[in-house]
């Protein structure tokens, strides 16, 4: 099934000009507030901008009622609707998914049913703040742009071409 419709949250004011600079997050979800949906047959996205401070709903994509029927078709609108994202919470995901997300830069992370998004929210602020584990250090290199100097280390270390 397609997207069928997206609300996009656009701020203009010096308040939300850290939500560039903000790490995106996605929890599959059918009320906006729980992680209640297998990543396959997710109903709708809602996608978090979240630094250590400020936290705030940026995006809601929703596909409507679908199967776990194995159908893969399914599986590229929703990655591609991640665009961005470094995460996706789900109660479940296949491994064809994994692999297709993983690819995509995005982490797949299992939670229990009825995980409450804001707690994980909170959860993802407190790691940030605290320091990142490995998933989500990496995830955040992943946004950084490339270093222009990176090679001139190797050299300055003897590596030669």
């Amino acid at each position: 099934m397609t997207l069928q419709r997206r609300l996009q949250l656009v701020g203009n004011n010096s308040d939300t000009q850290w939500i560039d600079t903000a790490l995106k997050v996605a929890f599959a979800t059918g009320d906006m507030s729980h992680v209640d949906q297998h990543f396959g047959a997710a109903r709708s996205f809602a996608i978090y901008a979240v630094n250590q401070q400020h936290a705030c709903l940026v995006s809601a994509c929703e596909f409507g009622e679908l199967d776990m029927d194995g159908n893969e078709d399914k599986l590229a609108e929703k990655i591609a609707a991640l665009d961005g994202c470094i995460a996706v919470y789900s109660q479940a995901v296949g491994a064809s998914a994994i692999g297709q997300l993983k690819a995509r830069g995005i982490q797949p992370v299992k939670v229990s049913p009825g995980a409450v998004i804001s707690e994980l929210v909170e959860s993802l602020q407190e790691e940030l703040r605290q320091g990142p584990g490995s998933w989500l250090a990496k995830a955040i290199a992943s946004t950084l742009p490339a270093d222009p100097n990176r090679f001139d280390v190797m050299e300055n270390e003897g590596w030669e071409e």
